[in-house]
Order: structure tokens, then C-alpha cells, then sequence
């Protein structure tokens, strides 16, 4: 939608008009160093070798169960009267394990408070305690960046999350997949950002950090609704048992305070009412005009004739349907969330349906709307996440499915808690059967072969019989079978941990790619091990760092069946998941031209067919791979393409 010239000059004045009605004030500082300055207040912490010391060593006393809060010396004002003000602050990071599993972590802090409560250290963070958990007396808004997975809820031990009155987070992302270790004692440089109406949060290993390849996430949420008019800004941070050094290294800090001045209001009232009123009629017709189009129909003709083209026919849903369907994109019904946005359950003609809202700041955010229409709009397979619709209106890119009540496979996979209920030996059987029917149907039995390029635990969901069906297809790609070319572009698309090894080297996604995600799919499933369960050695590159390797050196040792995740018992058939497990190191061959197909591994899984021979001692990966023996060729791959495009996602 295109703004005349004139208009954009009304709404303009509009804007400047309205900035006189509202004293601004600004409050910046910056330091680029800390050397003992008068401008901060320090509650149990410290400065030191030119940093501050959120939790400081105490000349040798230990560190353990301290918390400690630095913040400076004079309060923000953050509202006044229903105007908000907004502010951007860059601060580095180092974090150092003093033990070998340090905690707990650190966070950046705005809260009225100078001083931490008492029984904060450990899991609180210094932020909060037991009583004040979840409660208004709490008054704190905090972006932790967390070390220690010591809450059910947490991701995992190296995430950064936003905390609203509650050690439970309202958003959380994990840095793993961004090759940021919080505690690695390496510096990174973290930027917030608040306009207002989102808190955005950016992290980065280069001090330009505020690109919006490093965005985290960004959460839209009213500040004044939880904290008072003035606040103080800085940081928090704790130990428990388990011990760190926890460093900023330096901090600035830039916002725009309101000051509401009744007299410059009043002031402003008698200079500028008749422009004022001239705006408003401008901007009324204006308006009128930009409605009319819109009714006509022009929510943007680009991506509906790139739609129109394409061949796939999903319906067309309107913003104001699903957004009456979510009740208004509501947090009571949001599902999850992930690298491109978030899902929200809804109500649509009497049938549950999930709509993704597919974040507008998100860089690829276009670009995995209309590649996940374009690939699977067509596509009916029973494990497949049946796309209904989309919509594109306001900015705003919606895609509508059929709702999966038992949610992503992750949920069931990654537990915790090994008491806890689980999938039982016969599901995990159905739900990996139910998954490579999927994609040999996307290798194989569709006119175009396509590649998923993201197949991982959180992008399978579960019906209410468990039954498994492969979504998420923003990263996916079309290509003809009978063509030997591939595509290029930037980037690699894919996530750590369940990509091949020739990735990192050639970029190129392949229906092996496929393959190899697949197979650390099936140990995650059989072993409920995640793909980082090894943990990666410095200077290691990242295929080692995976599932593969453990399972790998368990065949090596005689001891495959130590992988069966505990929480199933005895509660299965020796052989049957000793087949899966060595079709799955298969699946895992660091040498592509030896991994089986679709095809092979569908015929495994069914019993027509005994595994493939997999040798006990992991084999090195060689580049160029070498090519298969004579006899060894999997004629199903015959044709196989390569894109280079990678995307952690």
C-alpha cells in the first residue's frame, strides 16, 4: 500500500505536532569501562578489573547462593499519564564457571527496587524470591540470560528469556543454535530495545549487535502495566551450589523520558489548533482514500500474483476471521513459538484450527511465508500438517492449519523427569514409521521432489492419536527430479545438531541432508536424547557434536541397547530397536553416497528388508566424499539435487 505525497506531508506534521504536546527528556550514559564510578549503586557487587562484578569473588571466601544487584544512581521515567517512554541500551557480557557446572546466570533488570530481596540467590536470580514469585509485589521486568536448566520450564541451560513479576519466562529463545555459550567466559554484546509498544532483544558475539540477524526475539508488552512511573536500570545476577563470575564489561544507555509540562501543552494548544484541525481533515480524507483501496481489494499484489502463479489453491482467510478465531491473537491460546513467529490455537466454523503468525521483523519472514504456500498448498498426505489458508493483510502474514491437540514430538521426547509419563516402544515405532512415509512421499511420490531441509523433533506434531505428521516447510524447496543443477543463494538452511557434515562445507541441501536429519530424528526418538547430547569439545567442528558420535561409540563398545531411553523399561523387542538404532546410524553415514534412501529406510522400518550393514568404528569424514562402492548405489537417489541456502532456525 503506497502513501501520495501528500499525505505523507500531513501525516508528518501530525507527528510533529503531537511530540510538542509532551516534554521530552533524555537520559544517556555511557560507560565504556568500569572504574569505580559514583554514578552506580552497588548492592553485593563489586568493581573490578574494569568490569562490574554482579557477584564478586570475595578475596578467596566462596561465592555460593549470593546474589548481588548493580544499578545507576538515578531513576528512569518510564510512563506518565498514558505516555511511554522508550530507551536502547548495548551492554557486554562475560560469564566464567568457577565450577564445572556453573550458575545461575545474570539479567538485566528494570524495577524499582535498588537493593535484591533476601533469599534471592540461586534459581531467583536475585531478581525475586519464593513469596514474591508471581505476585505484583514482585514489580520487575527482567531479560535473564540464563546458565543453569534448574526449572521445568526452562529451554535449556543457555538461553535468553524475558521474566514479567515471575521467575517463569514469557518468552524464551535458545542461543545454542546462534553459537553463543553464555558461560564460555567469551565476551558477546547484548542490545534492548524498547519503542513503546515491544521489547526486542539482540545478541551478538561482534559489538554491532543490533542487526536483525541477531534479533532474539521481540514481545510486544506495556511496561507501565507492571512497573511505576520511575524505575531503576541495571543488573542482577546469583550463584547457587553450582558457581560463576558474572561480568558487564561496559554499559550505555539511551531514553526518552515523557515529562507531561501542563503550561507547554497549553502553549501548544493555542499555536497550533487550526494546523492541527487541517491535519485531521487531511488525514480523514486521506484515509477515506486508502480504505477505499483496501476494500477494493489491494492488500499486496505481489505476493497474491506470486501466489496466483504458483499453483497451489489454499484459502484465501481474512485478517479480521482469524483474528476474531484466536480471540485477537490472545496469549491464553498461544501454542508456541519458533524462528519465523508464533501460533495461536483458534476457532474456525466449528473446527479447532492453528494459525502462525509469521514475525513482519523476521528477515526471511516473506520469503518462508510464501515457499511454505508454494511447496506443500497442494499436498494431501496423511503425514503431512494440512495447510487450510493464509493471509496477508496490514503487514500481517498468517498461515492457517489443521490443529495437532497432542502438539510437537519434542514435548514427549525431551522429558526431563524420567518417572514422568512417556511414549511407549510401539508409539515411537508408529511415530518414525509415520515420518518416513512422509518424506520418501516428498523424495519420491511427488511431481516435484521436494526437501524439507529443517526435519527435527519440534517441527513433528502429534494428533490426538499420535499420530505423526511433518510440518514447518518455510525452509523447504521444490526442485524437478530429472534436472542435475542446483541453486544458490546465501545462506544454509537448517538446524545445529541435525545437519550433515558436507553442509558446512559445500552448503548444499540434498535429499542425503534429508536423510542424515532424519536419522539423528530416529536416536533422538529411541535414545530421548537431544542432538547436542555430547557436548562439543573447542575448535571440534559441529557434526561431532552430536547424538551420532555417543551412539556411535556405544556400537563401537558392544553396548547399542544402553542407547533405549530408560523411561520405556524392558518394554520392547531387543531386535526390533536394534534395527532402528543401527538403520538410524545408517541414516547417519558421515559419507552421503552411503546413506540409504527413503525408499530403503521405509522398507526397514516395515520388515521387508534387514537393515544396512553399518561398521562398528564411526567412519571419518572425508572431503570430496569418495564415491560408492560398485553394487552399493542406492538407485532411489539417482537424480538427487542440492540448494545452497543456510538458515538456522
Amino acid at each position: 500500500m503506497k502513501y501520495s505525497p501528500a499525505c505523507k506531508l500531513l501525516f508528518l506534521i501530525l507527528t510533529i505536532t503531537c511530540k510538542i504536546e509532551t516534554q521530552v527528556k533524555c537520559m544517556k550514559f555511557n560507560f565504556s569501562k568500569f572504574n569505580g564510578d559514583s554514578n552506580l549503586y552497588l548492592n553485593y557487587s563489586d568493581i573490578a578489573f574494569e568490569a562490574l562484578q554482579v557477584t564478586p569473588e570475595a578475596r578467596g571466601a566462596p561465592i555460593t547462593n549470593l546474589s548481588g544487584r548493580t544499578v545507576y544512581k538515578d531513576r528512569f521515567r518510564l510512563w506518565r499519564k498514558g505516555k511511554k517512554s522508550t530507551f536502547n541500551t548495548t551492554f557486554v557480557i562475560n560469564i566464567k564457571n568457577q565450577t564445572e557446572f556453573g550458575g545461575e546466570g545474570l539479567a538485566f533488570v528494570l524495577t524499582p527496587e535498588k537493593n535484591v530481596p533476601q533469599n534471592s540467590s540461586g534459581m531467583w536470580l536475585g531478581l525475586m524470591n519464593e513469596r514474591t514469585n508471581g505476585t505484583r509485589e514482585s514489580r520487575i521486568v527482567a531479560v535473564e540470560f540464563d546458565t543453569r536448566k534448574n526449572h521445568p520450564d526452562d529451554l535449556d541451560g543457555n538461553h535468553v528469556a524475558l521474566n514479567v513479576n515471575n521467575i517463569n519466562s514469557v518468552v524464551q529463545e535458545s542461543l545454542s543454535s546462534r553459537g553463543i555459550t553464555i558461560n564460555s567466559s567469551i565476551d558477546f554484546t547484548a542490545h534492548v530495545r524498547y519503542d513503546g509498544k515491544n521489547l526486542s532483544v539482540y545478541v551478538s558475539r561482534n559489538p554491532e549487535v543490533h542487526d536483525q540477524r541477531n534479533l532474539v526475539f521481540s514481545w510486544p508488552i506495556d511496561l507501565s502495566a507492571y512497573l511505576p512511573e520511575n524505575v531503576y536500570i541495571g543488573f542482577t545476577a546469583s550463584t547457587s551450589d553450582f558457581t560463576q563470575l558474572n561480568c558487564v564489561k561496559s554499559w550505555s544507555f539511551e531514553g526518552l523520558e515523557v515529562d507531561g509540562d501542563r503550561n507547554i501543552w497549553l502553549w501548544s494548544l493555542w499555536i497550533i489548533t487550526p494546523t492541527v484541525c487541517a491535519v485531521v481533515i487531511g488525514a480523514f480524507l486521506c484515509g477515506l482514500y486508502l480504505r477505499s483501496r483496501s476494500k477494493a481489494g489491494e492488500t499486496n499484489p505481489d505476493i497474491e500474483a506470486e501466489l496466483d502463479n504458483c499453483g497451489a489453491h489454499p484459502q484465501k482467510f481474512k485478517l479480521r476471521e482469524l483474528k476474531r478465531a484466536t480471540g485477537n491473537f490472545s496469549g491464553e491460546n498461544k501454542l508456541g513459538q519458533g524462528g519465523f513467529g508464533m501460533v495461536f490455537k483458534g476457532k474456525w466454523e466449528g473446527r479447532d484450527i492453528a494459525v502462525k503468525r509469521v514475525s513482519e521483523k523476521s528477515r526471511q519472514g516473506k520469503q518462508e511465508f510464501i515457499s511454505e504456500i508454494k511447496t506443500i498448498g497442494n499436498l494431501n498426505h496423511r503425514n503431512l500438517v494440512k495447510l487450510l489458508g493464509w493471509c496477508y493483510e496490514r503487514k500481517e502474514f498468517l498461515l492457517v492449519y489443521e490443529y495437532m491437540p497432542n502438539g510437537s514430538l519434542d514435548r514427549y521426547v525431551f522429558v526431563e523427569d524420567k518417572s514422568s509419563s512417556n511414549l511407549k516402544w510401539e508409539t515411537r515405532k508408529h511415530i518414525i514409521r509415520g515420518i518416513s512415509q512422509a518424506l520418501e512421499y516428498l523424495h519420491n511420490g511427488c511431481e516435484k521432489r521436494i526437501l524439507h531441509r529443517d526435519i527435527k523433533a519440534s517441527n513433528v506434531m502429534l494428533d490426538s492419536d499420535f499420530n505423526a505428521k511433518l510440518g514447518d516447510f518455510g525452509l523447504a524447496r521444490m526442485i524437478q527430479q530429472s534436472e542435475m543443477t542446483h541453486h544458490s543463494t546465501n545462506e544454509i538452511a537448517g538446524t545445529p545438531g541435525y545437519m550433515a557434515p558436507e553442509t558446512f562445507l559445500n552448503g548444499r541441501a540434498t535429499v542425503e541432508t534429508d536423510v542424515y536429519a532424519f536419522g539423528v530424528l530416529m536416536l533422538e526418538v529411541v535414545s530421548g536424547k537431544k542432538p547436542s547430547y555430547v557436548l562439543v569439545k573447542e575448535n571440534e567442528s559441529n557434526y561431532k557434536n552430536s547424538i551420532v558420535n555417543w551412539l556411535w561409540e556405544l556400537y563401537r563398545n558392544g553396548t547399542i541397547m544402553d542407547a533405549a531411553d530408560p523411561r520405556m523399561g524392558s518394554l520392547f523387542d531387543e531386535e526390533e530397536m536394534k534395527s532402528v538404532l543401527l538403520l538410524g546410524l545408517a541414516c547417519c553415514h558421515p559419507n552421503p553416497n552411503l546413506r540409504p534412501s527413503m525408499k530403503t529406510v521405509l522398507k526397514v522400518l516395515t520388515g521387508e528388508t534387514s537393515p544396512p550393514n553399518v561398521p562398528t568404528e564411526r567412519p571419518a569424514f572425508v572431503w570430496p566424499v569418495m564415491p560408492p562402492s560398485f553394487g552399493v548405489v542406492d538407485y532411489s537417489l539417482t537424480g538427487s539435487q542440492d540448494i545452497t541456502e543456510l538458515t538456522g532456525r
